[in-house]
């Protein structure tokens, strides 16, 4: 019988010794038709390709995809509440670039963003905020007042970040979509090898 007991609180002290699961980690990919994945196979999109990429790393983790074509900064702060469930752990902020395509005042973008992650952040939600550049067209003084909105805001709210989402895709034909401006397959596949290290950087800070 007192061997039998011994046994017992053996079986107790190796489970509370042995480390706590890690809970599954939840992320929304929230932005626009380069994070919704725009003339795609659903396989395709940025969150999904992520995700997929993540969990062959060995992480658990799901990235729900919360892009909308030809949304702006004030689209996204319009549907920021009902777009990211509670629970949710972090949210990859990609917007902007219809802004800059529609001569959008920058000042509005980096309000609308602000406030956008002022709001996350109250809800004890990460933010890996995603940078984009002016196009050319639109001229210096627009690129002077709108680039600088991402560093400036990662820097101000102390969020992990990536400067440019088409980085290593903007303007390379073989990895663009026929219109010259959204990624194909490859060039999706381009853009998540290049942000992995920023997104194991995050996830290894979590870690227990």
């Amino acid at each position: 019988m007192f061997k039998a007991w011994l046994r017992v609180f053996a079986i107790f002290g190796s489970l509370a010794a042995a480390p706590a699961m890690a809970e599954q980690v939840q992320g929304v990919g929230f932005g626009d038709s380069l994070m919704a994945g725009y003339q795609l196979a659903p396989g395709q999109a940025f969150p999904t390709m992520l995700e997929a990429a993540l969990k062959e790393k060995g992480h658990d983790i799901v990235i729900a995809n919360a892009g909308v074509s030809g949304d702006t900064t004030s689209g996204g702060l319009s549907r920021l509440t009902w777009s990211v469930p509670d629970g949710t752990d972090f949210v990859i902020l990609e917007l902007g670039a219809n802004d800059a395509l529609r001569g959008v005042s920058p000042e509005l973008t980096r309000a609308n963003l602000d406030e956008m992650i002022t709001r996350l952040k109250d809800r004890g939600i990460d933010v890996i905020l995603t940078g984009m550049l002016a196009p050319p067209n639109m001229g210096e003084d627009f690129a002077a007042r709108f680039d600088p909105i991402f560093p400036e805001l990662a820097e101000q709210h102390g969020l992990d970040f990536y400067p440019f989402f088409l980085d290593g895709v903007a303007a390379q034909d073989a990895l663009l979509l026929g219109d010259g401006m959204h990624p194909n397959g490859d060039g999706v596949a381009e853009m998540v090898e290049r942000f992995m290290p920023v997104m194991e950087a995050y996830l290894a800070k979590r870690a227990p």
